[in-house]
C-alpha cells in the first residue's frame, strides 16, 4: 500500500531535485556570463558569484533527500543571484529588459 510517509518522501525528493537545478542554474549562468559585467552593474566579482553559487549548489547536492537547513541556505544564495544579480548583469550586457522596465512593462 501507498502511504502518507512514502508520499512525503516522494514530495521531498522532487523538492529536493527541483532545488538542486535552481542551484545547477544559477552557477552555470554566473560562469558563461562575462567577469566585466558583474562589476559594470555593481554586483561584487564573477569570483564572489562563482563562489556562492558554487557553494549554493554543493549545499544542495549535500542535502539531497532531506529540505534540512543547508538545503533553505543553497536555495536562498541561488535565489539572491537570480533575483537580483542575473537582471542586472543581463542589463549590462544588452540581454535585459531594459531600464525603463517596471513590474508591469516598459514606462
Amino acid at each position: 500500500m501507498f502511504g502518507l510517509g512514502e508520499a512525503q518522501y516522494y514530495v521531498t525528493l522532487a523538492l529536493t531535485i527541483a532545488a538542486l537545478a535552481l542551484e545547477v542554474f544559477a552557477f552555470v549562468h554566473a560562469l558563461k556570463t562575462r567577469p566585466d559585467a558583474f562589476v559594470a552593474a555593481g554586483k561584487r566579482t564573477k569570483n564572489f558569484w562563482l563562489a556562492v553559487t558554487g557553494v549554493a549548489m554543493l549545499l544542495g547536492f549535500v542535502s539531497m533527500g532531506g529540505l534540512g537547513l543547508l538545503a533553505i541556505l543553497g536555495v536562498v544564495a541561488a535565489g539572491v543571484y537570480l533575483a537580483d544579480v542575473r537582471p542586472a548583469v543581463e542589463t549590462v550586457q544588452g540581454r535585459g529588459t531594459g531600464s525603463h522596465q517596471g513590474p508591469y512593462g516598459p514606462w
